[in-house]
């Protein structure tokens, strides 16, 4: 809670409080399809990530001048948490499988990939239309 709703939250305001006259201020929240679906034995998880994206859909409606606010989910990627995830027993993580499939037969983005998609999307004209986002639907 404190990394994916505190920090994040904490950061947001204080970077929001900070205008300096600059006229185009982007706010990008890392979210994840956890926080759209849920997924039994993430529940703290998937309830962090759905903060950030109804914050993100906050400060939009907030309609600050000159800022742009986006909680971009970016995929499945193949990070350390990947790695923890395919290690977890089933009966704590009942989608198991599914993950571990998904990197048998190389679904999985890779961080290189994820990043540089993120960084196009922050960086396009279309960043902050939508208050949030999933990479794979661009």
């Amino acid at each position: 809670v404190t990394a994916n709703v505190t920090a994040p939250l904490m950061l947001a305001d204080a970077f929001i409080a900070m205008s300096g006259g600059a006229a185009d201020r982007r706010l990008c929240h890392i979210s994840s399809g956890a926080a759209q679906k849920p997924y039994p034995g993430w529940s703290v998880y998937g309830t962090t990530k759905a903060a950030l994206d109804h914050h993100a859909r906050c400060v939009a409606a907030e309609a600050v001048p000159g800022l742009r606010v986006s909680a971009v989910a970016p995929g499945v990627v193949d990070t350390d948490m990947q790695t923890l995830i395919r290690a977890t027993p089933e009966d704590r993580f009942p989608n198991r499988q599914r993950f571990v499939e998904m990197k048998e037969t190389g679904a999985l983005d890779t961080p290189d990939s994820a990043a540089a998609a993120l960084m196009a999307h922050l960086l396009s004209d279309s960043f902050g239309a939508a208050p949030v986002v999933d990479l794979r639907s661009l």
